[in-house]
């Protein structure tokens, strides 16, 4: 990058990206200490998404190069969680299981990324035509639950292993865990029904470019 277009925003912007690989890395690793790590190194990549935007925004920070760069970090930080999250979930052992999913089914990730893909080919095609779009509200609600999904499963991983190692038991333990698994299931459920809609949603919106191509 041209020093122009090393602003503050965009440095976060590149240590997301650089931080993709540790996040997958950990998220594999068997150690409580690992999976707690992931997590948070997950929700850190996550919030400074939020926290470069708002930096690009306020002090008039945009360049072209912030452009490509946070849709790409948003992309690879989903990746680096979502297949590990795959891989976890077909591992021996139900604490790998997503909870109330079972391990995790592979049509989900061709749903979630078929999305990604195909609106990023859509939004490449259309910029081609002249047209710019932008992120709308429903890919921002969509991409808001599949990260407090993945947070809370990375956060169940470390917390599951956490209980198997010291045996623990307990109405607490099992409120707890409950409550956790269920906002697991809930979130991953509504994050599809975002994605397919957020989809659709683009489509409608820009319908006359698909009907008139």
């Amino acid at each position: 990058m041209s020093e122009q277009s090393w602003t503050l925003p965009n440095t976060i912007t590149v240590a997301r990206i650089v931080a993709c690989p540790l996040v997958a890395w950990l998220a594999l690793s068997t150690g409580t200490t690992a999976l707690f790590a992931a997590f948070v190194l997950f929700l850190a990549a996550a919030l400074s998404d939020l926290w470069d935007g708002w930096l690009a925004r306020k002090y008039d920070l945009i360049t072209d190069v912030g452009k490509l760069l946070d849709p790409l970090a948003d992309k690879l930080l989903l990746a680096s969680t979502l297949i590990p999250i795959y891989i976890i979930s077909h591992r021996p052992g139900e604490v790998n299981d997503v909870p109330f999913w079972g391990p995790l089914p592979l049509w989900v990730l061709v749903v979630i990324f078929a999305r990604e893909l195909g609106i990023t080919l859509f939004r490449s095609w259309a910029t081609r035509r002249g047209v710019v779009i932008a992120a709308g509200t429903s890919g921002k609600h969509k991409a808001l639950v599949q990260n407090l999904f993945v947070g809370g499963l990375l956060l169940w991983y470390a917390v599951a292993q956490w209980g198997a190692d010291l045996g623990f038991d307990g109405v607490l333990w099992g409120g707890w865990t409950f409550f956790h698994r269920l906002w697991v299931g809930v979130t991953l459920l509504v994050a599809l029904v975002l994605t397919v809609y957020s989809a659709l949603d683009y489509l409608w919106r820009y319908r006359s470019m698909v009907v008139g191509a």
